[in-house]
């Protein structure tokens, strides 16, 4: 293999790794509440929120409310494999537009 393919498995296999490595560890008592590594962001944005304006009242609440927390995790999959498919699929119509292109003015005869 190429240096440059060895150096983008191991820049990959690093961004993978590390953020992993440096996580806290969850604690080694029994009976100690684990930290909230993944908790979710707007429940840490709820509690900053009460820690800095207690009197905070939302301004709204939410349309629609999932059943449980497993519904919310599949809403949130889905939705972001529905986003994964449109970047997919403008990146490879990109890519054929592209490629048909090329194609396209290297066949052309030249008038000269």
């Amino acid at each position: 293999m190429k240096a440059r393919t060895w150096m983008t498995w191991a820049a990959i296999v690093l961004l993978t790794v590390l953020p992993l490595w440096f996580a806290s560890a969850p604690p080694a008592e029994p009976g100690a509440e684990a930290p909230a590594m993944f908790g979710g962001a707007d429940e840490r944005a709820q509690q900053a929120i009460g820690t800095v304006a207690p009197d905070y009242a939302p301004w709204f609440e939410p349309v629609f409310e999932p059943a449980s927390g497993e519904i919310a995790s599949l809403l949130f999959a889905l939705q972001a494999a529905i986003g994964a498919g449109v970047i997919g699929y403008w990146l490879g119509m990109s890519v054929a537009r592209e490629r048909a292109r090329r194609e396209s003015t290297q066949s052309e005869p030249h008038a000269d």
